[in-house]
């Protein structure tokens, strides 16, 4: 028998170190071939690291969260014949825990290991064997002593959810006791003044981490500022129902996104230095000619920004149905590397929970990105008339290095015109 050491692998792009996300084996387990044995993660993506043999886990090289190094030892496997690793040139590879102690194998994002704070022995739960709660009328006045109710007000129990063992199903401080050990209390419904002193410590790992340092480096590099816009998308919609309504069911059913996509690629048209990356360490701005949106959709594993390319090239249903298959991809953790990178502007909405007003942060290095608020209907007057309108913001952010206030309303304004004759989006 001999030990085949598997190495952090160059994933390329310049990539030095990364961070392991998640172990998909436990030492001991028995892996064959082409078996994923770990996620790792890079600034993009999430990478997924296959065996390239058969053989049994005998100790693995780090622990989720921890930044690996590109060429370090990620997992060393037992296999028949030599193997590919030499004694007398490394070290053995020690285990980071003993195999009870390894996460157990898992398909998506890393679990959170949660650090109650210490409660009292009588208080203490077991969620996994969580009873049924007791049926009992709201009304119903189950059978208890003074001291007992005492006890159950204490702790925030409902004696009517607590099954009592005592003569004609009276309950006993045993079965409070019993309640709280067998962790009813947290299948049941809180009491509404219950006191509370849990705590739970969340790990800053994985793709949330990628996502903190994201936010923060654009935070504190580009020169943010925002732009707020309404706009009327009544005759938008109006459009948009009735392509549905003709073509939904050969086509496919049309959201606001597309039409957005289209207006903002027409838009581009007049204001290049919009469509741009910014590299502030070479101080030096690429203007794109092609139209690279990224959307922003939220995932298990955090927010991630699959990328419509060339959006210049495509019809409202080809943009719809891109949209869609990369939001799925981007929820299901199937996405590509290169479809989580090079985009040129980025979009994002909240969908109906878009509120009034937001400020986005930049995806870097791109110079702007175009936030979508939720649709309201409220009264406008037009031409001298209140009518009811079907009204939306778009709040915009932009690097003011690079983009002028000036440039960066007249871009919005240009989309505002779009949207609110939509017959202008197909008028070459």
């Amino acid at each position: 028998m001999g030990t085949h050491v598997i190495k952090m692998p160059d994933i390329g792009e310049g990539i030095a170190e990364v961070e392991l996300s998640v172990w998909h084996v436990k030492v001991g387990d028995l892996v064959v071939e082409d078996q994923v044995l770990a996620d790792v993660m890079t600034d993009k993506a999430m990478v997924d690291i296959p065996s390239p043999v058969h053989g049994k886990v005998i100790s693995l090289g780090g622990v989720p969260g921890e930044v690996m190094a590109v060429g370090s030892i990620l997992i060393s496997i037992e296999v028949e014949g030599a193997g590919n690793f030499k004694e007398s040139s490394q070290p053995a590879v020690p285990a980071k825990a003993p195999a009870a102690e390894q996460p157990a194998p898992q398909a998506a994002a890393p679990q959170v290991q949660a650090k109650p704070a210490p409660a009292p022995a009588s208080a203490a739960v077991s969620r996994a064997a969580a009873p049924a709660p007791v049926a009992r009328d709201a009304d119903e006045r189950p059978l208890a002593s003074p001291a007992v109710r005492k006890h159950a007000l204490d702790a925030g129990i409902q004696l009517r959810l607590v099954q009592g063992s005592g003569p004609a199903g009276r309950i006993l401080h045993e079965d409070l006791d019993a309640y709280l050990a067998q962790g009813s209390r947290a299948a049941s419904t809180p009491a509404a003044y219950a006191q509370r002193h849990d705590e739970e410590q969340i790990p800053v790992i994985g793709m949330r981490r990628k996502i903190a340092q994201r936010m923060q480096d654009a935070t504190q590099r580009a020169a943010h500022f925002s732009y707020v816009e309404e706009i009327d998308v009544t005759a938008v919609e109006e459009l948009r129902a009735h392509l549905n309504e003709k073509h939904g069911a050969s086509r496919g059913k049309l959201t606001l996104l597309p039409f957005l996509v289209r207006a903002m690629v027409v838009a581009l048209r007049d204001f290049p230095q919009i469509n741009a990356r910014y590299d502030d360490d070479a101080q030096v701005i690429t203007r794109l000619g092609a139209v690279h949106v990224g959307v922003a959709t939220q995932s298990d594993i955090g927010l991630m920004v699959p990328v419509v390319k060339h959006a210049e090239a495509r019809s409202l249903w080809d943009s719809a149905a891109e949209i869609a298959r990369l939001a799925n991809a981007a929820r299901t953790g199937k996405a590509a590397r290169d479809e989580l990178s090079g985009s040129t502007i980025t979009l994002t909405s909240l969908g109906a929970l878009g509120g009034i007003v937001s400020t986005p942060v930049l995806n870097l290095p791109e110079v702007a990105i175009v936030g979508v608020n939720k649709i309201v209907e409220r009264p406008m007057v037009i031409k001298g008339q209140v009518v009811i309108r079907k009204m939306m913001n778009l709040s915009s952010s932009f690097d003011h290095r690079v983009v002028d206030g000036m440039d960066a309303a007249q871009f919005i304004q240009a989309i505002r015109g779009l949207l609110e004759q939509p017959a202008t989006l197909f008028v070459e």
